[in-house]
């Protein structure tokens, strides 16, 4: 659809409804008709017919310069949302932690970014609490958060993991299978800092216990390398495991404590069009892998 004014214009351009209405596919008597009603609006003539063709009249000529201005912004506005819609020049702003960043969000933004060239990509790198609050602020667009403590937004379950005990590669408990969250408090540990809510924290809670804790470090990764080191045990998220536990046992933890991640967001009607897409992406992906 093309508006009054820009078949207006082409009129003036071409000096000719007849080639006015060949170049914009529409019937000759349809152009007429579209200037009738802009002379209707405006309350005067616009144009003159004679055997030389089609020219402005005086009136004309004084509304010509802000319909073509009109023409201008709605060529700009034609321009954005063909922009918008092939994300050019897109900024996606998320909020992350260790165990997304580092395992399978980078493979989703190469595989996003090949299909959406201008798409830049900016992270936040936090735990729980704070990611909550970045994209309540606004200061990122989406967040991966908990599912069980992100009251305050709309969000996207994406999957769930479990917590896996790790251990020295000489600790007595190397030889069981299964260890039981009894068995950990007794040992010193050192807890995955997750900020307002701990799922480790919650699991010895809900069985009363009271771990001896040691550190609590937010990294995933300087924890494997305290553990490895001897400093005490640990319970760290099965997917960043995979891969990453070198040097370290893993255990399989009896009532293992869970988490559900989920992507987090404001409001879906504020929404960036690259977030709404990209968040579509993700989940589209997650369905796939949980197939």
């Amino acid at each position: 659809m093309v508006s009054k004014y820009y078949i207006f214009s082409k009129v003036i351009e071409t000096g000719s409804f007849t080639q006015a209405a060949g170049e914009l596919n529409y019937s000759q008597s349809a152009v007429s008709q579209t200037v009738k009603s802009l002379e209707a609006e405006l309350g005067t003539t616009l144009v003159r017919r004679d055997r030389f063709g089609v020219t402005l009249t005086a009136d004309g000529e004084s509304y010509m310069p802000f319909i073509r201005g009109i023409c201008g912004a709605e060529e700009a506005l034609r321009e954005k949302k063909s922009e918008m819609e092939g994300l050019t020049d897109a900024v996606i702003r998320i909020g992350t932690f260790t165990s997304v960043s580092r395992t399978f969000l980078p493979q989703l933004m190469r595989s996003f970014k090949a299909k959406n060239h201008g798409v830049q990509f900016e992270l936040l790198n936090g735990e729980y609490s704070s990611i909550e609050r970045w994209v309540r602020e606004g200061s990122v667009d989406l967040g991966f958060v908990n599912a069980r403590y992100a009251e305050n937004l709309q969000i996207e379950p994406l999957y769930r993991n479990d917590m896996k005990a790790v251990l020295p590669q000489n600790h007595h408990l190397a030889a069981e299978y299964t260890v039981t969250l009894e068995e950990l408090a007794q040992e010193h540990f050192i807890e995955l800092f997750e900020g307002d809510y701990s799922v480790s924290m919650d699991a010895f809670r809900s069985k009363g216990l009271s771990p001896d804790i040691e550190y609590s470090v937010q990294d995933d990764y300087s924890i494997i390398t305290m553990v490895r080191q001897g400093l005490g045990v640990s319970m760290l998220y099965d997917d960043l495991l995979e891969g990453y536990g070198g040097g370290v046992l893993v255990r399989d933890i009896e009532d293992p404590p869970r988490r559900e991640i989920a992507l987090g967001y404001k409001d879906f009607s504020t929404l960036p069009l690259a977030a709404r897409r990209f968040m579509d992406y993700i989940v589209e992906h997650m369905k796939k892998e949980n197939v």
